[in-house]
């Protein structure tokens, strides 16, 4: 991989952890509170007692993921997909789907405003699939590489 390609990719990881783990300490910090917004959310309450600890659980697996070389692309991808998922559901908010929507997000995310949340949601889309370009451009290239080195080596042409 280049050198700026790496360095993309590497901030990017940075900030992908250092959301995800913000976000995940917030609501198991204030759990009560992230429990009472889940409960206000335009899904059934049924799911409340799921998604309070799927959310901060997947965020800490994510970034865990990302954290280890062997699992980062893994986790880029898997955080495309969350993030992607928080994308819609914003745009739904914004273009006036649900009535009303308290934010269930966690730290400093909470108090944005929704457009500032969708921003914030695409550039970090924007981010990850970028990252994931790149590390798949890399990995084809080292297969490549290994390829032709193996050709060069055994005579095979």
């Amino acid at each position: 991989m280049r050198k700026h390609s790496k360095i993309f990719v590497e901030v990017a990881v940075i900030l992908l952890v250092i959301l995800f783990l913000h976000t995940a300490l917030s609501k198991i910090l204030d759990f009560k509170g992230f429990v009472y917004d889940l409960n206000n959310q335009p899904f059934p309450n049924s799911l409340t007692p799921f998604l309070s600890y799927l959310l901060p659980g997947s965020e800490i697996a994510i970034a865990f993921c990302l954290c280890i070389e062997r699992s980062r692309l893994t986790g880029l991808y898997v955080s495309l997909v969350l993030m992607s998922l928080f994308t819609i559901y914003t745009a739904l908010v914004l273009f006036g789907a649900f009535a009303y929507v308290p934010c269930s997000c966690g730290g400093v995310v909470k108090y944005l405003t929704w457009p500032q949340h969708l921003a914030l949601n695409i550039f970090f889309v924007t981010i990850t699939a970028t990252a994931i370009a790149l590390k798949n451009r890399s990995r084809n290239y080292q297969t490549k590489d290994r390829y032709l080195t193996q050709t060069h080596i055994s005579g095979q042409e």
